[in-house]
């Protein structure tokens, strides 16, 4: 069995609260986009779990890995749980704001829930995404949401982003994220993020925000030029997503034709946003 675990990109992001736990309150809206991960997994005869990768090399070990993490999340309250060969072929750049790693964990959840008939409800997959990571959570319900908290409060949206392409630059640049949140100083939004988000996207450019853009291009100033070089080729919307380093555009026509201009190595993904289904 194989599934397509996705990519998400952040539309504004504000960090709004420092908790007592040491964690960060925020609020932003999660957006999935195409580029996506494959991720298949069956019974393995050898009676033992095994987990593999190609494409993207991953910079964690197996035993780290979410997909592992899933699997023995599962196991544990499903000890009869047949043992899996799960293989992952990574296309989404990691550390990237971009939610792969996310995505993988939570489709993996999916997965073996699909494949040996576990008859898991969604809320209660969400509630093992939530164990694996803040923003896992939100791939088990993969539509528009603005979320909260950590990014585990989610409240889906009516957002449909069809009628644009996007324009997706990963730089390589590998962002702290500790570090880039300890260069945020948190506040409350002056206006909330479900009207901001309602307004014409044409208007995104003045209202819409990711706190990390500051500090972030002021360290490096090569993906300040990636969002400043989409704006000079047409983008009606261009952020960094997450902590970055990838930035992306939205694109009123198709940006095939377009030289963007950036060296060989940046790793750049150009699709039509897809139709959210409701």
């Amino acid at each position: 069995m194989v599934t397509f675990p996705n990519a998400k990109i952040n539309l504004g992001l504000y960090i709004t609260r420092k908790r007592e736990d040491g964690f960060h309150d925020l609020e932003t809206v999660f957006y999935p986009v195409q580029l996506c991960d494959v991720l298949e997994i069956i019974k393995n005869k050898e009676n033992e779990f095994s987990f593999t990768t190609s494409g993207l090399q991953i910079a964690v070990s197996s035993s780290e890995n979410l997909c592992t993490q899933a699997f023995q999340l599962i196991k544990k309250d499903f000890p009869n749980l047949s043992n899996a060969q799960m293989h992952l072929h990574k296309t989404i750049p990691m550390g990237a704001g971009l939610g792969g790693g996310s995505s993988d964990g939570a489709y993996a959840l999916q997965l073996l829930n699909n494949k040996f008939q576990l008859n898991i409800s969604q809320n209660d997959l969400a509630k093992y995404a939530l164990q694996l990571g803040s923003d896992c959570p939100f791939f088990i319900h993969n539509k528009p949401c603005i979320a909260k908290g950590r990014g585990e409060i989610l409240e889906e949206i009516n957002l449909d982003l069809s009628k644009y392409f996007i324009v997706l630059i990963h730089p390589k640049i590998h962002i702290n994220t500790g570090w880039a949140f300890s260069q945020i100083q948190p506040k409350s939004l002056e206006i909330s993020l479900n009207e901001t988000i309602s307004r014409p996207v044409e208007e995104w450019k003045h209202t819409l925000q990711n706190d990390f853009e500051k500090p972030v291009f002021e360290k490096y100033p090569a993906i300040k030029s990636i969002k400043e070089k989409l704006y000079e080729r047409g983008a009606i919307y261009a952020s960094m997503s997450g902590s970055g380093s990838s930035v992306y555009g939205l694109f009123k026509e198709n940006p095939e034709s377009i030289d963007f201009g950036f060296e060989k190595e940046y790793f750049q993904f150009m699709e039509k946003l897809p139709q959210m289904h409701r």
